[in-house]
């Protein structure tokens, strides 16, 4: 069973040519990565299916994908906002941001809001203490000095995309 497009499939075997032959399973992290971009998160068959094309044993992807924090095992939003709240970030306004997104989008960490379009995490550390408060938008795009005005305008921005593109 073919579960991810055959573009997906190239991606993976790219990163599976960086490493040798026998040892294809240390593309585990790409593969994870690479399907939860196309199907939206790790569900238990997408771990069957990196596994079985691997060829490593399910239990062992399973622990990849649920050690990190990056890999979605449940369903999320089309848009998943993780405000980092480590200390350092922590005291120099994650918390505030994290609280204030909490109002805004009406929901709590590990939410997501009733037209799926928002899912709130927090974050681990970021390595950007220096430009707290910090969030990671879909686990891609990093967003310094969060203050309300800028988190307003990062949830229109995101709101106006999905709107565009016919989503919620």
């Amino acid at each position: 069973m073919t579960m991810l497009s055959a573009e997906a499939l190239k991606e993976i075997d790219r990163a599976i040519a960086k490493y040798p032959a026998d040892q294809k399973q240390s593309a585990v992290m790409a593969a994870l990565a690479v399907a939860q971009g196309e199907v939206g998160w790790v569900s238990p068959e997408v771990m069957q299916f990196v596994a079985s094309y691997l060829e490593m044993p399910p239990v062992w992807v399973e622990e990849v994908a649920t050690f990190y924090n990056m890999y979605d095992t449940k369903p999320v939003g089309k848009h998943k906002l993780a405000v980092c709240t480590n200390l350092p970030c922590a005291l120099s306004g994650g918390e505030r941001a994290g609280e204030y997104l909490k109002r805004k989008l009406g929901i709590d960490y590990n939410e997501t809001t009733a037209d799926g379009c928002f899912t709130l995490k927090e974050g681990e550390c970021m390595g950007a203490c220096g430009d707290a408060p910090v969030m990671i938008v879909n686990n891609t795009r990093m967003c310094s000095f969060m203050s309300e005005q800028k988190i307003d305008a990062l949830v229109e921005e995101l709101k106006s995309e999905a709107a565009a593109k016919g989503d919620k």
